[in-house]
């Protein structure tokens, strides 16, 4: 079914629930605050994912399809897992900065709302030109099979956020102070406006975020040319990013496979992209393939982890 069908209704109703999504979060849970606990991050990342997987329902109202629906779910996991990669990035920026938690849930609000415009961008301009230049599932397909592929082999190094060409040009074009201000992004003095390191922090977000939707697109395309089902299940997937976030800090660690499991995973997709002309591979099971990528990187983490901690 083509995203013309969609009648403008579902695009309401899907604006309805990020809105009152959000509302309902800060409702109940309140706005920035010193510390967010394991228990608040949990309970928050359940609602988020309840309403991501409850979405579901909608698709089938507007698409009166199956396959829509276990295309929304797939694409909804490869976002969800994927995004998950995008946090071990912000916890080393924190970490560096010494940004405080209320600090990086502000940071995280904004950084969330960029990424939710951003991707209506690039997953518009992406299903643009799979539409109308079909050799780009084949440019699609190996960009993702060769990024799997580098991330597959890629040695573990030391990140310094210094060296990030989004802190480099604003330094270079922006005034900056090097001491914190609070939650405040720009700050005057002496009549000249200067950007405090916490917006330096949020630049970083930003582009972290954009260099990701060049692999998390064409991911997303990859399993759907349908912009309703592929733009929803990319913004229910990073709605609920800063719950997980606070949720995985204190354990990212602990997954060691997870990077593995997600080159894994890119290479997959890329494949069924590539091979889609010749060969269709249905979404179950992708959906299914995908999963039990994600359990044995889980698993296999979790099973080192345990081990490493027993031994003397």
């Amino acid at each position: 079914m083509s995203v013309t069908a969609v009648r403008p209704m579902y695009w309401a109703i899907f604006g309805a629930v990020v809105v009152l999504s959000l509302l309902l979060d800060r409702a109940v849970f309140g706005g920035s605050k010193p510390r967010v606990s394991f228990r608040e991050a949990l309970i928050r990342s359940v609602f988020f994912v309840a309403v991501g997987l409850g979405f579901s329902g909608v698709i089938w109202l507007a698409e009166q399809n199956i396959n829509a629906v276990l295309t929304y779910l797939l694409a909804y996991v490869v976002e969800e897992s994927l995004s998950v990669d995008n946090l071990f990035v912000f916890l080393v920026l924190f970490t560096y900065f010494k940004v405080t938690e209320a600090q990086q849930q502000r940071v995280l609000v904004w950084g969330i709302a960029g990424a939710i415009v951003m991707r209506a961008l690039f997953i518009f301009l992406g299903s643009e030109l799979l539409q109308r230049f079909h050799f780009m599932i084949f440019v699609f397909g190996g960009f993702l099979l060769l990024t799997g592929g580098k991330l597959l082999f890629k040695k573990e190094e030391h990140v310094n956020p210094e060296d990030n060409i989004a802190v480099k040009l604003a330094r270079r074009y922006l005034r900056t102070t090097t001491e914190s201000h609070g939650d405040d992004f720009f700050i005057v003095k002496d009549g000249k406006r200067y950007a405090t390191p916490l917006f330096l922090v949020l630049v970083v977000v930003e582009f972290t975020d954009l260099l990701f939707a060049v692999d998390s697109v064409p991911a997303v395309l990859a399993i759907s040319n349908d912009v309703f089902v592929v733009y929803t299940s990319n913004i229910m997937a990073i709605l609920g990013l800063r719950a997980l976030y606070f949720l995985l800090a204190g354990m990212m660690s602990r997954f060691r496979y997870l990077g593995t499991g997600l080159a894994v995973i890119l290479i997959l997709i890329g494949a069924k992209m590539v091979a889609s002309p010749f060969f269709h591979v249905s979404s179950l099971h992708s959906l299914l393939a995908i999963g039990l990528v994600l359990a044995v990187a889980v698993i296999a983490s979790l099973a080192k982890s345990e081990k490493s901690s027993e031994s003397p």
